[in-house]
């Protein structure tokens, strides 16, 4: 039995859930492209991208082990994990939690992205009740982020808001994945395979290494959802957008306190966050963002161009 159907399903439009899910994760995107956070991770003593990164990440959770962020990052290898060795002599997980917040304002100040006063009070109308009812049994790395003190700068506060609800889709998205039987290795192959995240990318930062990927293809060979090749067959297409649409079904309760008109407004009212940075040359891909705003003509924003260097969530890796 899948996941989704041991829980009753909300009364939401799965279409609403999945734009929100990737103007959500569009919006958070940027940091792990921005120069301003490896400079900031300078200011802590590392300079190295890897272990910034999942200190950064990480630091919600606090002084964990690499083991404990490998099990809830999925879709890295352990040799990529370990490099976070410790990154937390170097500095405390509030430092680096501090550290990240320096970096996304530095970068939304330089981008000259911004919100209204007003749009920054409506969006925080629409994601406050999300996160303060979200339910995290089994989402830790979501949990995690929500228990992390809002910052003074509006829209950086608005980003950590933002940042909780991508990460509950991501812990969501773990358990459809390992309930499909796809692991850790197989998944970040399958997405590559499906056009779905730059397989350089995935192959430079989860550091899975040839025999492991040629294992987790024959894998997906086996079960029809890749050609010899590696080339994603028609099954293997479906399956990957079966295990989207899971995963929206799981995060369909996450947006019910909102519904789907609140689900759409929050879309149109973030977007140009990553319009910004897409105008900024930010990104070395396209960004799925399930853009609508024509449908919301009073939403401010330019046309737009994802689980980036992080695809965690809503991406089958």
């Amino acid at each position: 039995m899948h996941p989704a159907g041991t829980f009753a399903r909300p009364d939401m439009d799965l279409d609403a859930v999945r734009e929100v899910s990737l103007a959500v994760n569009a919006t958070h995107l940027f940091v792990y492209f921005v120069p301003e956070a490896p400079e900031e991770a300078a200011r802590l003593g590392v300079t190295e991208y890897a272990p910034a990164y999942f200190a950064f990440r990480s630091a919600p959770m606090g002084a964990v082990p690499w083991q404990v962020t490998l099990a809830v990052f999925y879709s890295f290898s352990p040799r990529s994990v370990r490099a976070m060795t410790g990154v937390w002599d170097t500095a405390t997980p509030k430092e680096w939690q501090a550290a990240r917040f320096a970096a996304v304002g530095r970068a939304l100040r330089r981008v000259d992205a911004h919100l209204t006063a007003d749009q920054l009070a409506e969006a925080r109308s629409l994601i406050d009740p999300v996160v303060a009812s979200a339910d995290y049994a089994g989402k830790p790395m979501a949990a995690a982020n929500a228990s992390v003190p809002l910052p003074a700068a509006p829209l950086v506060a608005l980003w950590q808001q933002i940042t909780v609800a991508r990460e509950w889709r991501g812990d969501a998205h773990i358990t459809v994945l390992a309930a499909n039987g796809l692991g850790p290795c197989d998944c970040n192959v399958l997405q590559t395979a499906t056009g779905h995240f730059p397989e350089a990318i995935a192959r430079a930062t989860r550091l899975w290494d040839d025999e492991e990927v040629a294992a987790a293809t024959a894998r997906l060979v086996a079960r029809g959802w890749l050609d010899a090749d590696g080339t994603a067959t028609d099954a293997g297409i479906a399956a990957r957008e079966r295990i989207e649409a899971e995963t929206d079904e799981l995060c369909a309760a996450l947006w019910t306190p909102i519904g789907d008109s609140g689900a759409r407004r929050l879309t149109s009212l973030i977007l140009p966050v990553h319009d910004a940075f897409t105008a900024a040359g930010t990104y070395p891909f396209r960004v799925e963002t399930g853009d609508r705003r024509s449908a919301a003509p009073e939403a401010a924003g330019q046309a737009p161009s994802s689980r980036g260097l992080d695809a965690r969530t809503g991406s089958a890796g």
